[in-house]
């Protein structure tokens, strides 16, 4: 396993996650994700619908420096577990009821998680995992769900 990772902090509460990411089996979504993190991001993260404790980011048009759709299946999974993250990449009209382009980074802060829509099943790669604070993680994501969405910065640790 590499030592590159990033990190995810909640701005509003100043609250920072370390992530370890896995290159040894997802190299290819490790290696898009990394370059696209060469500079910071902010976003919203805001709360799944479909996919119980799951706080969703997109990458902004400034950060897709890849072509989303070279990134094979790796290291899928369904039912991801607390501290997961996951890549999803929606093309226009993917779903019937969102006819939008959508790069998305999923994190998971709780057991329970599925990776489903409104479609059914989505298996999604599997390229990290929160290995420093992922209670507090946890706890602000909660707010997340309570008060709607909160400030995030993802960039390289």
């Amino acid at each position: 396993m590499s030592e590159r990772g990033l990190y995810l902090t909640f701005l509003e509460a100043n609250q920072r996650s370390e992530i370890t990411m896995y290159w040894d089996v997802a190299p290819k979504t490790c290696a898009a994700i990394w370059e696209a993190c060469a500079t910071p991001f902010q976003w919203d993260a805001s709360h799944a619908m479909f996919s119980g404790p799951e706080i969703m980011t997109g990458l902004p048009e400034t950060h897709r420096n890849f072509d989303p759709l070279s990134i094979p299946p790796e290291n899928q999974t369904i039912q991801p577990e607390a501290g997961e993250l996951l890549w999803f990449y929606q093309p226009k009209n993917f779903f019937k009821i969102d006819p939008s382009e959508f790069w998305e980074i999923g994190i998971f802060y709780a057991h329970g998680g599925r990776t489903f829509g409104p479609t059914g099943w989505i298996p999604c790669n599997y390229f990290g995992k929160i290995t420093k604070g992922l209670d507090e993680f946890a706890a602000q994501c909660a707010r997340i769900r309570r008060e709607g969405v909160k400030r995030v910065e993802i960039g390289r640790a």
